[in-house]
C-alpha cells in the first residue's frame, strides 16, 4: 500500500522499520522539526527523521500542518493510509480524510482506557497490573477511533516508563504488520466512552513527592515518571531526583510523612503516609549525575529526624 507515516520519537521507529519490511511503499514521512538537545542546545535530528534517511524516504518537517499548505501538501501524496505512531501534533480533518482509507494510529493503551499524551506513563502510576497496544482508525476526536486490533501485556513489578515503552514499541510494530495483513478481514469495533479513561500530559510540577502517600503509590510515580519530569523532592531548598526506590510496610511511630528514620551506608529510609516507608536506592542532586544512596552519602550529611519536602 502506498503509506504516509507520521511519526516522531524512538517509540515509532520500530513501526516503520515494519513497514518497511513488510515492503509497503512509504511515499512520505511526515515528523517534527529538528530540536536543540543536550548541552551544547545542538539541533538534533528525531530518530524517525535518521531512520527514513538511510531508506532515502520523502521527509517533511512542517512547523505547523493546520496551514492551507500543509493540508494539500498531504493531499498530494494520493496515500491510501496514514499510519500515525506518536506524531505530537492533532491532526486536522482535512488529514483525516486524505488518505483513500483513513489514517490508522498505534496507540499503546488498552483503548478505550488511558485516552491521550502519555497512557504508559499513567499506567505505572496507578498501579495497572496489564497495559497492551491499540490500532485504531482515527477520529477528530482525541483516541475515540474504532478499535482495529488489540494486544494486552503484564506490567513487570519495577518497570519504569522507557523500558514499558520500549517494548510496547516492539509489540505495536508487530501489531501494525497484523493489522495492515488483515484489513479487509477486521471489522472495526466502536469505543464507549463510558469506559474511558484519560493520560493526560504529562507536567513539570508533576513530579514533586508527596511523601504524605504510600510508599507504595511513591514508588510507581518514580517508574511512572521517567524519563521526565521525574519524581523529585527537595533537601536544604536543593532539588533532588528519586531515580530508583523500594516500598515496604512500616512499624507505627512517631514520625511524620518525608521525615528520614534511617541514614547510614545504604540505607536511606524515608518515612511516607498510611504506615509506610520508602527506601531511597538512586538519587541526582540538583546539577549533579546519578548516583547510589552510598555515593550521596558520602557527599551528604543527612540524619535521621530531618525531612525532605
Amino acid at each position: 500500500m502506498r503509506i504516509v507515516f507520521m511519526g516522531t520519537p524512538e517509540t515509532a521507529v520500530p513501526v516503520l522499520r515494519r513497514l518497511l519490511e513488510d515492503g509497503h511503499e512509504i511515499v512520505a514521512v511526515w515528523t517534527q522539526p529538528d530540536r536543540p538537545a543536550g548541552r551544547g542546545n545542538k539541533l538534533s535530528a528525531p530518530p524517525v527523521k535518521i531512520l527514513a534517511q538511510l531508506f532515502g524516504l520523502k521527509i517533511y518537517q512542517p512547523e505547523k500542518i493546520r496551514t492551507e499548505e500543509a493540508k494539500s501538501l498531504f493531499a498530494s501524496h494520493s496515500a491510501d493510509l496514514a499510519i500515525v505512531v506518536a506524531y505530537g501534533r492533532i491532526l486536522p480533518t482535512e488529514f483525516l480524510v486524505a488518505p483513500k482509507r483513513g489514517c490508522i494510529n498505534v496507540h499503546f493503551s488498552l483503548l478505550p482506557l488511558y485516552r491521550g499524551a502519555a497512557p504508559v506513563n499513567w499506567a505505572i502510576i496507578n498501579g495497572e497490573e496489564k497495559t497492551g497496544v491499540t490500532t485504531m482508525f482515527i477520529e477528530e476526536e482525541l483516541d475515540s477511533g474504532p478499535i482495529l486490533l488489540q494486544r494486552e501485556t503484564q506490567i513487570g513489578e519495577t518497570e519504569t516508563a522507557p523500558e514499558l515503552l520500549g517494548r510496547l514499541a516492539g509489540i505495536g510494530a508487530e501489531l501494525l504488520g497484523e493489522t495492515l495483513a488483515q484489513l479487509d478481514e477486521i471489522t472495526p469495533r466502536p469505543q464507549h466512552d463510558r469506559d474511558a479513561t484519560l493520560a493526560p500530559m504529562l507536567r513539570k510540577e508533576s513530579g514533586l513527592i508527596d511523601w504524605s502517600k504510600s510508599a507504595f503509590a511513591i514508588e510507581r510515580t518514580i517508574r511512572g515518571l521517567q524519563p521526565w519530569p521525574n519524581a523529585y523532592t527537595h533537601h536544604q531548598t536543593q532539588r533532588l531526583i528519586v531515580w530508583r526506590a523500594e516500598a515496604a510496610r512500616a512499624e507505627s511511630s512517631n514520625a511524620v510523612p518525608g521525615e528520614v528514620v534511617a541514614s547510614q551506608g545504604d540505607d536511606l529510609v524515608v518515612k511516607c503516609g498510611g504506615e509506610t516507608m520508602l527506601r531511597l536506592l538512586e538519587l541526582q542532586p540538583e546539577a549533579k549525575r546519578r548516583m547510589s544512596v552510598r555515593d550521596y552519602m558520602n557527599g551528604t550529611h543527612l540524619k535521621v529526624g530531618e525531612a525532605l519536602a
